[in-house]
């Protein structure tokens, strides 16, 4: 049996992959979908500039119990929010204007504008994504 250095073997793995071969029997295909690109919240409330401050991207799993209301609150960044299970209406405080987030859905958060979420009969658990700096919550 011959034996070959790791170095001829690396040779071989290099020159295979510059021709665009492949060591696997088949290329991974990739799927991609936009869930949610958007410069304005659902109310349709424009998002500003952003601050002059290192950015920190904070990722939250949610878990809702059924029949909940949330407390008022405010986002003084810009975040995003995806609903892996149940169903959301988010309500603003000052206009009484609602939205309903299902599963599968997305949604561009509202900022430095007072807003709640409310489940229903069911619980709801959701990814939160927020855009935001050092020392900035992510909500009050």
């Amino acid at each position: 049996m011959k034996t070959y250095s790791l170095r001829t073997i690396l040779v071989v793995l290099g020159a295979l992959t510059l021709q665009g071969c492949s060591t696997t029997a088949e290329p991974t295909k990739i799927e991609r979908e936009i869930l949610l690109k958007s410069s304005q919240s659902w109310d349709n409330s424009p998002y500003m500039r952003y601050l002059d401050a290192t950015p920190e991207l904070t990722v939250l799993k949610l878990k809702i119990p059924a029949n909940t209301q949330l407390p008022w609150h405010i986002h003084p960044i810009p975040n995003a929010g995806y609903v892996l299970s149940g169903e959301l209406i988010i309500e603003s405080r000052d206009n009484g204007q609602t939205t309903r987030v299902k599963q599968g859905e997305a949604v561009a958060e509202m900022v430095d504008i007072a807003h709640r979420g409310v489940t229903g009969d069911e619980p709801v658990e959701l990814i939160v994504f927020y855009a935001g700096s050092e020392g900035i919550p992510l909500s009050e």
